[in-house]
């Protein structure tokens, strides 16, 4: 089981999903769902930036977080289409997925953008959860670990020692978002025990305390065995979190 000292997480992420009315409608949901005391692990949503000011509302009083999709490194400027911490900030927005493999795929996202983007984030008060993970081609010519240390070495280059255990860091094998494919819960756990290992040559106190989730195809009938590996903290969840159900079901999975 996880470290006790690492309150499990799930994070639920709508890609390109969630008008404000069903954003509003989710919420509305998600909240009579919650039992009573509230979700017995962290939870949080990552909606698209026309959504978030409506989760921000719909679950305000609650423990959910709501995070932003993406972010820009600069707080203004000469950045069309792009937006700033500071304009997360302002919506009550708690935190930001960053480097997502769809972001690095479709939309040139680099480790180099990162470097920079993570450290913003911390520094406005978002926590980042900075994604990883290889192709099904990297994996299979034995560059997992060489792919991953270029990741998390170069995200986490610009972040001081002691802001480490703030950054949550989402192992997602690129062969299995959105593909059906699922890690094996050994593998899930071999990946994410090396990026912890990562975390360690710069400072073993907080590897101890950095939460990593795994998110690729995570669903309520495979989410309670991938979750129950030693240094599996949570999951960062794509399609089945757009129907509340599924998401609590999961959620309820990471408790156990």
């Amino acid at each position: 089981m996880p470290d006790a000292a690492r309150r499990p997480y799930v994070v639920g992420n709508w890609k390109l999903w969630g008008t404000r009315a069903a954003a509003t409608g989710y919420c509305e949901r998600l909240a009579e769902l919650e039992p009573d005391g509230g979700w017995p692990v962290d939870t949080g949503l990552a909606v698209p930036f026309t959504a978030l000011d409506a989760v921000v509302a719909g679950l305000h009083g609650r423990a959910t977080a709501v995070l932003a999709q993406n972010m820009h490194q600069e707080q203004e400027g000469a950045f069309t289409g792009e937006i700033s911490a500071p304009m997360l900030t302002e919506l009550s927005v708690d935190g930001v997925v960053l480097g997502h493999s769809e972001r690095r795929q479709l939309f040139g996202e680099t480790d180099r953008a990162l470097q920079e983007k993570v450290p913003a984030a911390l520094a406005a008060g978002l926590q980042p959860i900075l994604c990883v993970g290889e192709t099904e081609e990297e994996r299979e010519r034995g560059e997992t670990e060489r792919k991953l240390r270029g990741q998390v070495q170069e995200g986490l280059d610009k972040v001081a020692d002691e802001r480490l255990a703030d950054v949550v860091i989402a192992y997602e094998p690129i062969w299995a978002i959105g593909t059906g494919q699922v890690a094996t819960p050994e593998q899930a756990q071999e990946a994410i025990a090396f990026v912890r290992a990562l975390v360690a040559d710069r400072s073993r106190e907080a590897a101890e305390l950095t939460r990593v989730l795994y998110g690729g195809s995570v669903k309520p009938g495979n989410a309670a065995e991938i979750l129950a590996q030693e240094d599996v903290d949570g999951a960062l969840v794509g399609g089945a979190s757009l129907d509340p159900e599924s998401f609590a079901q999961i959620v309820a999975a990471a408790a156990q």
